[in-house]
């Protein structure tokens, strides 16, 4: 049994002082105390928040973070990025993955993301090479210490209507009866603090035929494990929806299909109010990436409207042009401010922190798209925290839930000192313990794939 003090932090949505917890061998916390004298001798540590979920991950995506912002003349759309993705996904071996996502793991750790559901597309069209790619993505996260929602993707088609997938698809592309028999070989090897579930890539991109025999498949292996599904980030998806069905893709998918608290719509951008009060009253989460929706110009979800109507909602990073969790709650709340020329829109409807209330909502969001028990500080889920330096010029003169605020608000440095995952602590005074090697590996491979060169010399 594990016995931590610190000096204060966030349990819930309140802020407390002078925290005691007791983490059980398994890693779970079994007891906490507010208001304890601390033993003498004992360490007493200092500001400790929850850790955050990462609830959408493409981890392949962090290797070509920033070489996609040139353009030759003319526009310059997700349509172009996606064509330059394909080319990086190409190359893909299980080998390079594993460095890839364990790099990426480590730098989540270091962000207070101790958590990652990672929507694997990376099958490479061969049923033992799918076995291989997502055994990379589970070695990554216990190489690290992370936690991982592992979530195989389902991906058959270039369009609606099953059009015939293009040359750049291939290497994520399974029949239904293989991606059963995927998610059914998978599930003993997804043990311990990672969980397994399945992700649906799109409406365009799976025949209408398949939701349902995959789905049963998964109830059969664990009737509560998440269902993911990116789902109308882009107004082409829609326009392409209403023309093939005559509905818009999440009214498509909530009128054929029993969503619940078990979905998590990424993106779901463009929706309309009929929409996202059916979503809110469905429970599911709506996963929004600020990082990557604005890296894509994707445009902005109405979360004070869709809040308002009772919805949940999560983060993640999904490419990896940033990763930092309190950039993506931070930018959340900062393009909500510039659409409506308001300041403070996301605190909690009563008033209060800002920067406590969406990390908390997020914490808790991110937690149940992931059906990882995590999400706050609290008896029964796992000893999943982060601790804070308050050293750093950031929080001089804040004190309380002022603290929240100047963490999300003030920017760099990084100012999460210490990490722990399941009662293990993954960093330690800002560093992971087998970084070095880790990150010498993943420049050694950068430097062999392809990458843009620069033509602007």
């Amino acid at each position: 049994m594990q016995k931590l003090y610190f000096r204060e932090g966030l349990l819930g949505t309140d802020w407390a002082r002078d925290i005691r917890m007791d983490i059980s061998a398994e890693g779970f916390l079994v007891s906490i105390e507010t208001d304890v004298a601390v033993p003498e001798g004992s360490l007493q540590l200092g500001v400790v928040l929850p850790a955050m979920p990462n609830l959408h991950s493409h981890a392949f995506q962090r290797v070509f973070a920033g070489l996609t912002e040139y353009t030759e003349a003319g526009q310059s759309n997700f349509w172009s990025w996606r064509t330059a993705m394909y080319q990086f996904a190409a190359q893909m071996t299980p080998d390079a993955l594993r460095v890839i996502a364990s790099t990426l793991y480590i730098e989540m750790l270091k962000a207070g993301y101790t958590t990652v559901g990672e929507f694997h597309y990376l099958h490479n069209s061969h049923q033992d090479m799918a076995l291989a790619m997502s055994g990379a993505v589970i070695a990554a996260a216990d190489d690290t210490g992370i936690a991982l929602t592992h979530l195989p993707v389902l991906y058959q088609a270039s369009d609606f209507g099953g059009k015939k997938p293009e040359t750049g698809q291939q290497p994520f592309l399974h029949t239904k009866e293989e991606f059963i028999r995927l998610l059914r070989i998978l599930s003993p090897c997804v043990q311990g603090r990672h969980m397994l579930g399945v992700a649906f890539h799109s409406l365009r991109a799976v025949r209408e035929d398949s939701f349902g025999p995959v789905i049963a498949a998964l109830e059969v292996i664990n009737p509560t494990a998440p269902i993911h599904i990116h789902i109308a980030e882009q107004m082409s998806e829609v326009e392409a929806s209403l023309a093939h069905s005559g509905k818009r893709p999440v009214a498509w998918l909530l009128d054929n299909h029993q969503v619940d608290d078990r979905w998590c719509l990424v993106h779901a951008t463009h929706l309309v109010e009929a929409e996202w009060q059916a979503v809110a009253a469905t429970g599911a989460i709506v996963g929004l990436c600020p990082t990557t929706e604005a890296n894509l110009g994707d445009g902005l979800f109405p979360v004070p409207e869709y809040v308002a109507c009772g919805g949940r909602w999560g983060i993640g990073s999904d490419s990896h042009i940033s990763v930092d969790a309190r950039e993506e709650v931070r930018l959340l709340e900062y393009g909500q401010r510039l659409a409506r020329q308001e300041r403070t829109v996301l605190s909690a409807g009563q008033g209060g922190h800002t920067g406590l209330n969406l990390w908390a909502t997020a914490a808790q969001g991110g937690a149940q798209a992931l059906a990882q028990p995590v999400g706050s500080l609290a008896v029964g889920k796992r000893a999943d925290l982060i601790v804070l330096d308050t050293a750093t010029p950031a929080f001089a003169g804040a004190c309380h839930g002022q603290i929240m605020d100047a963490f999300v608000f003030s920017g760099q440095p990084n100012p999460i000192s210490d990490v722990m995952v399941a009662g293990n602590w993954v960093i330690q005074k800002g560093k992971h313990a087998a970084e070095d090697t880790i990150f010498a590996a993943y420049s050694t491979l950068v430097a062999t794939l392809t990458k843009y060169k620069d033509t602007t010399q």
